[in-house]
């Protein structure tokens, strides 16, 4: 043994004393036992090897359970052929024979000393078996040394007693090989691929289980793909497949009850894995990124703690220059006493507290850890028919050999995917799904979470029982409910697969083919919604069907498609007025996306309103009340009388979002954003979380614009661009996109907001209202970079394309005023001019003041002097009273400079500084910008110098950050100050960003620095 096995040290110091011993007469029985595959068969021919060079004769035998039928025939194999034993048959007296072999045995002893070698005994004959436990009480004075090894592994099926039971201590020296470690596990790797990396190499360990066996077949089948290719996640990547082969044999030498057993396990862990939750997987995503700010956040702290020192002995020095120069000594040191015992008692109660604490959590998660182990053992054992105990046991053993290892909740789980796939390799796809569906019936049985149940589910068979295609319908619901389409989405495919009537089927195919929609898979889900709509089914479930299959239509572009699906439904419902009134409603609001078909759409839906009111209905009035406006026919005031109106009438649940969504957005139109925010969320309210629905998000975009309405730019951007992702499906821009384009150059993010705009080719987008939304977003940024035609062009183009749609007042985009501005840039004041007066006139028509003060803004700038002066201030006057901030804020600033240009220098000052601190309240770097370059134009500076900090918070901040801090609520704070809401909301905001805090409960502190 020059060459010892790794890791098997122990195992070859105690064969090499036990072969010396037995060259000088005092043989003993050493038996090496082991799981499978941890080398028990590579030690004993290591010391078969050793004892050849001690000039020791060896006779070998390895045991099969094919001689097992014959009595002795592991014998026989070690003394070679005896001529006598060629008739013994099972059920013969044996002892004659076992004396005969023994005498064969001592006169070979007599020649030489021996070294038997019996290669798995727990596989001998039993009468094989008896004669080795006698041989080792009587070779104690021979020159004999018997080595046997024998499987030693914790299966589900118990295993009879070993070689040794009935031996004493005294006659056998016993020794279990452990498992390799991860360290010679990750040598062996190293030795065969040098340059295979410590991400490659962990893989392979992991894989390898700690077994010797398993570890060099993979690395046999790895020698065609070496590293950097990474280690296979599944067996079919691998050539020729030894580490399959190798993990079969492991599972076949543990018997059918642990197979059955190791592989219940494996299709439940893969179930689990491909089956993750969205939810999961994003805090995952969140879990990563807070790993990744730790990380930064270390590298600062250890960047911090590598300058310090050098910091600190500068000031030491400069220090010490200082005390020699003045001359002032040093105080005298207190008595050492004083300060020894001190720190000493803190360390020691810090220590032992410490300790403590360690203690008890080391505790607590054993304690979890063992609960989960018991918790997975009953449900593989209910769904495999073996024994919790058992199970539970062979669990802890298997963690024990490294084939399994706890994940964070401290449940056992296979070492590496690949260990997995090998193990269920050796199943069919029928006995996998059979596996699938009783693990999933047994979770059902102890109560465990529909996801859980239905991911297991998702492996299985159609079963045609009514408890699994309730646990799949059931999972669905909850995973849309939760936003996770994708979840919903393969527990519906998966329920389709189960025996149904036709009108199940077709509610089934409409929900998937809208979540397959809404999870951005449009292919698939359109076809699914077709489907749908041609089975039959009660009239509501085909309407439904219908306006999700016209909501698809449109998000691709088809939007006379869809309105024509609408319609040819809606011909077949004469008995069912409502239904056909919610289908009429439908297709007058997916027609907004197409001009022609708009404008056929209200004109037929105006001229029914006009001749039978009541085949128009609630929904379809209030449309043509948002039709009114945005023509610019409509007072706010009056437009707002009717919808309330109509909200008081009985509504049709089919008609009722319709209605619901057009109050809102004409309420965001008329300023009265809290209505329109209760609007938005009683509406979103109703809504299917399976079912697509234009409405939907036709209430998420006005939930945005009323954002954008109170210039709140940190929710803007936190939320709509994870929208627009997931409703960009024709690849043009939505009204998300133009949202973020305008918040980010609002907040002084010019780079990020002409990325975003260079995204979109809009020379082959089709038309639609939200193209003409981003057209001025786009307008706004190319006039901020200074590219004033540009910006001119993309005005006028949305003005034309809006003019085209009959869409003339500025409610939905004030171009006219915007293209006004860049007409004063490049001097051409008449044009801009006759552009805001129009934009006047159709503003007072509306009559709010958002729209009526920025036309007052500019066109004061357009006309100038005396007169101009006077619309400025009528502006600021209209806007005070507003809740768009950020358009006060912009005629505040113009004021302020008009008043500056006609000689009234203090005045103007007053209004650019109110303009600069509402700016930097409203987080509008571009205008706060804008205002202190016109500050230090006209000579003056901001009052308020902090920026940060309690000082600056204006009166109005720290009254609510006050109240907040006593423990009141936002709307107790706005009741109690007479204010909205959200006024609260947006000072508190403010607040936060100016003290440098977080959370509510760290405002006291804040404001008493």
């Amino acid at each position: 043994m020059t060459e010892p096995l790794r890791e098997r040290e122990d195992a070859h110091a105690l064969l090499t004393a036990e072969a010396e011993r037995a060259r000088g007469g005092g043989g003993r029985l050493v038996l090496l036992r082991g799981a499978t595959g941890t080398g028990r068969s590579a030690v004993l021919e290591a010391a078969a090897a050793h004892a050849t060079r001690l000039g020791m004769r060896v006779l070998r035998a390895r045991c099969s359970p094919d001689d097992i039928a014959l009595p002795f025939s592991s014998v026989l194999h070690l003394l070679g052929s005896v001529p006598e034993f060629a008739d013994v048959g099972p059920g013969d007296d044996d002892r004659g024979s076992a004396a005969r072999l023994w005498r064969l045995l001592r006169s070979y002893a007599d020649e030489t000393p021996l070294m038997v070698a019996v290669d798995d005994v727990h596989l001998a004959d039993e009468a094989s078996r008896r004669w080795f436990v006698e041989a080792a009480r009587r070779i104690d004075r021979l020159p004999v040394l018997l080595v046997a090894t024998e499987r030693s592994q914790y299966d589900i099926d118990p295993r009879p007693a070993g070689l040794t039971h009935a031996l004493s201590p005294s006659v056998v020296r016993t020794h279990t090989l452990a498992p390799l470690t991860d360290n010679a596990s990750a040598d062996l790797v190293r030795a065969a691929f040098p340059a295979a990396s410590d991400r490659w190499t962990a893989d392979c360990v992991r894989a390898g289980a700690g077994s010797p066996l398993l570890l060099r077949a993979l690395l046999d089948d790895l020698d065609g793909t070496p590293p950097p290719t990474a280690v296979p996640r599944t067996c079919a990547a691998l050539y020729p497949g030894s580490y399959p082969a190798a993990v079969a044999w492991w599972l076949d030498s543990a018997g059918p009850a642990t197979a059955e057993v190791a592989r219940t396990l494996a299709a439940l862990e893969q179930a689990e894995r491909t089956g993750r939750t969205e939810q999961e997987e994003r805090t995952e995503r969140s879990q990563r990124t807070e790993r990744s700010q730790r990380t930064e956040q270390t590298e600062r702290t250890e960047q911090t703690e590598r300058t310090e020192p050098a910091e600190r002995g500068k000031q030491a020095e400069r220090a010490k220059g200082a005390a020699g120069r003045n001359a002032v000594p040093a105080p005298a040191p207190a008595p050492a006493s004083t300060h020894a015992a001190l720190p000493a008692t803190g360390t020691t109660t810090a220590a032992t507290t410490e300790t403590a604490t360690a203690a008890t959590t080391e505790a607590a998660s054993e304690a979890a850890s063992e609960a989960a182990t018991d918790t997975l053992a009953a449900l593989v054992a209910d769904a495999s028919g073996a024994d919790p105990a058992r199970v539970s046991g062979w669990f802890t053993a298997m963690t024990r050999l490294g084939v399994l290892r706890p994940d964070r909740a401290g449940r056992p789980r296979y070492a590496h995917p690949l260990l997995r796939d090998a193990v269920l390799g050796g199943w069919s796809t029928a006995r996998r799904q059979d596996a699938h569906r009783a693990v999933a019936q047994a979770m059902l049985r102890r109560g465990d979470h529909l996801d859980a149940v239905a991911r297991q589910l998702l492996g299985s068979a159609p079963t045609g029982l009514p408890w699994a295609l309730r646990v799949l319908r059931d999972a669905a619901t909850v995973a849309a409910r939760q936003a996770r389409a994708g979840d919903a989405v393969r527990y519906l495919r998966r329920a389709l697969q189960e025996p149904l009537p036709d009108d199940l089927r077709q509610r089934l195919l409409t929900e998937l083919g809208s979540l397959e929609y809404a999870s951005a898979d449009t292919p698939a889900g359109i076809p699914r919604l077709a489907e749908a709509l041609d089975l039959p089914a009660e009239p509501r479930d085909q309407v439904r069907t219908a306006i999700a299959l016209g909501t698809a239509l449109v998000g691709r572009g088809e939007v006379r498609t869809a309105v024509e699906v609408l319609r040819r439904l809606e011909g077949r419902l004469a008995g069912h007025p409502d239904l056909a009134r919610a289908l009429q409603t439908a297709s007058a609001l997916l027609s907004d996306q197409d001009q022609t078909v708009r404008g056929e759409a209200y004109r037929w839906l105006t001229d029914t309103a006009e001749r039978s009111p009541e085949l128009v209905g609630p929904s379809g009035q209030a449309l043509l009340v948002r039709y009114a406006a945005t023509a610019g026919d409509l007072p706010a005031q009056e437009a707002m009388r009717r919808l309330r109106t109509l909200l008081t009438e009985p509504a049709d649940p089919f008609a009722e979002p319709f209605l619901l969504g057009t109050a809102a957005a004409v309420a965001q139109w008329a300023d009265e954003l809290d209505e329109a925010e209760r609007l938005v969320e009683r509406g979103l309210a109703g809504q299917h979380p399976s079912l697509l629905h234009p409405m939907e998000q036709a209430l998420l975009d006005t939930r945005w614009d009323i954002a954008a309405a109170r210039g709140a730019y940190a929710t803007l951007l936190d939320a709509l661009p994870e929208a627009a992702r997931a409703r960009r499906t024709g690849g043009g821009p939505v009204n998300a996109d133009a949202h973020t384009l305008l918040a980010l150059v609002e907040t002084g993010r010019a780079p990020e907001a002409r990325r975003l705009a260079d995204t979109f080719d809009l020379r082959d987008t089709s038309d639609s209202w939200e193209l003409n939304r981003f057209l001025y977003a786009r307008g706004v940024l190319r006039f901020t970079e200074g590219d004033v035609a540009g910006a001119l062009h993309d005005f006028l183009e949305c003005g034309r394309r809006q003019s085209a749609r009959a869409v003339l007042s500025p409610v939905v985009t004030p171009w006219r005023t915007a293209a006004a501005e860049c007409r004063l840039e490049l001097g051409n004041p008449q044009e801009a001019l006759a552009l805001a007066t129009e934009e006047l006139r159709l503003a007072r028509v509306w009559n709010t003041p958002r729209t009526t003060g920025r036309a007052l803004r500019v066109l004061g700038r357009a006309t100038r002097g005396r007169r101009g002066l006077e619309l400025g201030a009528e502006a600021v006057a209209v806007l005070r009273d507003s809740p768009a901030e950020a358009e006060l804020v912009a005629s505040l600033l113009a004021h302020g400079r008009q008043l500056n240009a006609a000689g009234e220098r203090g005045r103007g000052r007053d209004h650019l500084r109110e303009g600069a601190e509402r700016a930097e309240r409203l987080g509008s770097v571009r205008l706060l910008t804008y205002a202190e370059q016109a500050l230090r134009t006209a000579g003056g500076r901001r009052t308020t110098p902090a920026h940060t900090g309690s000082g600056a918070l204006t009166g109005s901040e720290r009254r609510i950050a006050e109240l907040a801090a006593e423990g009141r609520t936002n709307t107790e704070i706005a009741e109690l100050l007479h204010v909205a809401r959200r006024t609260v909301e947006t000072h508190l905001t403010s607040t936060y960003r100016k003290l440098g805090i977080r959370r509510r409960g760290e405002l006291r502190s804040a404001l008493d620095d």
